[in-house]
């Protein structure tokens, strides 16, 4: 017995035209395509979701690099505020031998001098001031004369110009025959 029923007129004539395996034929290539496309799909899913991991690890990586620069960063910001500091730089100074330097002078456009300049006070000066409160001691040597006690002044010509013996002086004494210069810090 056939399953197949019997057509008969115009169903006969359209059935002829329709070989019958060719519903199975047809049905092979569609389930392949559909299967081809979801594996592609899928795959693509994969790749996509492997390369999103690798830049969010990429991107994890690199704001850990940015903590750990900013922290680096904050640290020698520190480090340059405590070297600035006016107590830092006072405390280094003093440790290279600077001093405070004295009153200033200012020239002017014309090129007169304005303010009377005084000299920087010598580093034992600063500490007999600072241990007795006040300025110079009667002891202390002031500015042009010698530091050390008993010393005598130079009598070579080109030491100092503010101390050479002048050549009108009677005897040959010590006199200022030019303005006292302010001295200069050193590293300035």
């Amino acid at each position: 017995m056939s399953r197949k029923p019997h057509l008969k007129g115009r169903a006969a004539r359209l059935a002829r035209l329709f070989p019958a395996a060719r519903g199975r034929a047809a049905r092979t290539p569609f389930v392949l395509l559909v299967v081809l496309l979801l594996g592609g799909g899928l795959i693509s899913l994969l790749v996509l979701n492997s390369a999103l991991s690798a830049g969010s690890f990429r991107l994890d990586d690199l704001q850990q690099g940015t903590k750990n620069l900013t922290d680096e960063e904050q640290a020698l910001q520190r480090d340059v505020d405590a070297y600035s500091a006016p107590d830092a730089l006072q405390r280094r100074a003093r440790e290279l031998g600077m001093v405070p330097g004295g009153t200033p002078a200012f020239l002017g456009p014309d090129g007169t001098v304005k303010g009377d300049p005084s000299p920087a006070a010598s580093g034992d000066t600063l500490v007999r001031s600072a241990l007795t409160g006040a300025g110079a001691t009667a002891g202390a040597p002031g500015p042009g004369t010698s530091e050390t006690p008993g010393a005598a002044p130079s009598t070579d010509p080109g030491a100092d110009p503010a101390t050479a013996p002048s050549p009108d002086a009677p005897g040959g004494s010590p006199t200022a025959t030019a303005p006292a210069m302010p001295a200069t810090t050193p590293g300035r």
